[in-house]
């Protein structure tokens, strides 16, 4: 009873990875779930979860554009995605108004702009897949730009590792010894734009800010060590997305709805965690 059962598992989860989109699925879910966590663990320490959103929703009216003119969407959603990076920077530096309000005017703006877009193509049947995703469509080319901007992201986080970190612990001492905090977090921006181009094809527009948040925050809950979260928050996000495009091949479900989900589960399996741990935590440090 127990090796068929082991065997019906294993049937489960193998049979989808005999189609080719499926694993093309797969690893553009692994590419797109990793790199954002990695970045998404910055976004939480330094709080900035709201700019991961707006920069999520403020690419549409970029892939409108290039879609009504026939050009390249990918690159309509990145030229967008990085002008909002540029202007969110900008106005996060300026003092009329608070931050977060100038981004929610931002954000705002801009996804109205795209559903005015949309609206006068007059088909919103044609845009579904920019605001959902549709990762099991997803190219060979698509796969290889995927990896492409995967690689410019580890890179650049790599190198500039020791100074991002110390701009999100105690960014008054980073700027005491000679940092320009304020020019990581353009660096930090361009980078979740381009982390942002290769998600909304997963997942789209709407639950693409889930792949920068959730893994990472979940993470956070678990330790606080940076390196340990950042290899939580890979492994979340890269299991959350091959769950999730295995639930969606069974159940015949949204894959990119179903990777969010997974997202979200595993968060609350991590509270649950952290929730045991400190109930069983003794009194001394409770205290301390």
């Amino acid at each position: 009873m127990a090796a068929r059962y082991r065997m019906n598992l294993l049937d489960w989860i193998l049979a989808p990875f005999q189609y080719g989109f499926m694993r093309t699925a797969a690893l553009a879910g692994a590419l797109v779930g990793a790199t954002c966590a990695l970045l998404g663990v910055y976004v939480v320490l330094r709080r900035m979860a709201f700019i991961g959103d707006a920069l999520a929703h403020t690419v549409l009216p970029g892939l409108v554009i290039a879609y009504l003119n026939r050009w390249n969407m990918t690159a309509g959603a990145l030229v967008a995605g990085v002008i909002t990076a540029l202007g969110i920077g900008w106005l996060s530096r300026r003092r009329e108004i608070r931050e977060d309000t100038a981004i929610g005017i931002a954000f705002t703006g801009m996804f109205a702009l795209g559903v005015l877009l949309m609206s006068a193509a007059r088909s919103f049947r044609d845009f579904s897949h920019m605001l959902f995703g549709y990762i099991i469509g997803v190219t060979d080319d698509q796969l290889r730009l995927f990896a492409a901007l995967a690689a410019v992201i580890v890179v650049v986080l790599g190198l500039l590792h020791k100074e991002l970190e110390l701009t999100s612990f105690d960014p008054l001492h980073a700027q005491a010894i000679g940092l320009r905090p304020d020019r990581l977090r353009y660096v930090l921006l361009l980078l979740m734009a381009l982390a942002v181009v290769g998600a909304i094809q997963a997942v789209g527009v709407v639950l693409t800010s889930a792949l920068l948040i959730v893994p990472a925050a979940a993470a956070s809950l678990l330790t606080n060590r940076l390196p340990v979260m950042m290899a939580l928050a890979v492994l979340i996000a890269v299991l959350a997305s091959l769950i999730g495009l295995l639930i969606s091949y069974h159940l015949d479900v949204a894959s990119g709805a179903a990777i969010v989900l997974t997202c979200i589960a595993a968060f609350l399996l991590a509270w649950a965690v952290r929730a045991v741990r400190e109930r069983h935590k003794p009194a001394s440090e409770n205290h301390t």
